[in-house]
């Protein structure tokens, strides 16, 4: 198959996948029929535990694993199934970087630039733009192994950028790392991104980058789509239970309503809207609080224990559930194992499911 013609390297594309499955040799399922639109420019995270078919995904775009027969990938509309990764103008950046330990940081940039034939002066040109672009430019001559974590994902980066590639895919790129190093370079990639106007694939399953880089989470589970929404959708207003419980902190409760009243092991709660046949609601940490009286309060519960992180507490309350209550706490003061606390739920953080 010949490259299409309306592949111009640096513009963003759309990218769509059309009835795209996975079966392997060995016959295990990997991905279910998968349809889906990726919008020119957009940045798309695939999300979910291990096994759940978001690299097989990734892969199948990249032209690294081709769908069962049926499946279609589209890159603006023109079908590009058959044609290989190196004529996709993709860039891949791989969780465990792939760089050539026999290069220079300045050679594994310029690599790519040169298979494709790109002269000297161009090379060295652009290769020096990407070492800017990611303020490495004291870096340039150093060997792989003599650089951190950080670095090599900086350089990785580079080297998927300087082709112009008109998508980029991350898969699982920041996993490496450490907490702190990961937030640094999470906010540098959104940035990056952003300023770019590229189109984005990204894999994880660390839901705080999820939230923090898609315009659009792409929530998968045991090889299907559970759910696809922007972040506040995806975290508020969850389609299954496996989104609501895999995506945060999930608190519930078993009751029933009766009279405008939800009743529970913990106490009453008024809650007006509720509908007539509930039996568990959920709702999010940041939805409840502790009130000054327990006595005065019509949920409580007893502390299990209270961690302080600083900006805020976190307790776990014993509520008579299989489950303590996550709740987090801002009040200035401490908590007591075993101290009997009010607890007063915001009614538009209740979820039924």
């Amino acid at each position: 198959m010949t490259e299409p013609k309306n592949m111009i390297p640096g513009k963003p594309l759309s990218i769509a996948l059309e009835n795209c499955a996975k079966t392997f040799a060995d016959g295990t399922r990997a991905l279910e029929p998968l349809n889906l639109s990726i919008n020119a420019g957009e940045t798309i995270v695939f999300l979910g535990p291990s096994g759940c078919g978001k690299t097989t995904t990734l892969r199948i775009i990249a032209g690294l694993e081709e769908p069962d027969a049926g499946g279609r990938v589209l890159f603006d509309g023109e079908d590009i199934t058959s044609l290989p990764i190196e004529k996709r103008n993709v860039g891949m950046v791989f969780q465990s970087y792939a760089l050539f330990p026999n290069m220079s940081v300045a050679e594994n940039i310029g690599y790519g630039l040169k298979i494709r034939g790109e002269s000297s002066a161009g090379l060295r040109t652009r290769v020096g733009e990407m070492l800017g672009m990611m303020r490495i430019e004291k870096l340039a001559d150093r060997r792989i192994d003599q650089l951190s974590g950080g670095q090599r994902q900086r350089v990785a980066l580079a080297r998927a950028l300087a082709v112009r590639p008109r998508a980029l895919l991350l898969d699982e790129p920041l996993t490496a790392l450490d907490a702190k190093l990961r937030d640094t370079l999470r906010l540098e990639i959104d940035t990056l991104l952003r300023r770019l106007n590229i189109t984005a694939i990204y894999v994880t399953h660390d839901q705080a980058e999820a939230m923090a880089l898609g315009d659009r989470i792409v929530v998968m589970e045991h090889g299907r789509v559970a759910q696809i929404g922007n972040p506040r959708d995806i975290y508020q207003k969850p389609a299954t239970r496996f989104v609501a419980e895999f995506i945060g902190t999930m608190n519930r409760l078993n009751g029933a309503v009766r009279n405008g009243v939800f009743t529970c092991r913990a106490g009453d709660m008024p809650w007006a809207a509720a509908p007539a046949d509930v039996s568990e609601v959920l709702f999010r940490p940041e939805d409840i609080r502790v009130t000054d009286s327990a006595e005065a309060s019509g949920l409580r519960g007893t502390v299990a224990a209270a961690f302080y992180l600083g900006d805020r507490t976190r307790l776990f309350v014993e509520v008579g559930e299989t489950q303590p209550l996550v709740v987090e706490s801002t009040a200035r003061r401490d908590f007591a194992h075993g101290e009997t606390v009010g607890l007063q739920i915001d009614p538009r953080g209740l979820l039924v499911l």
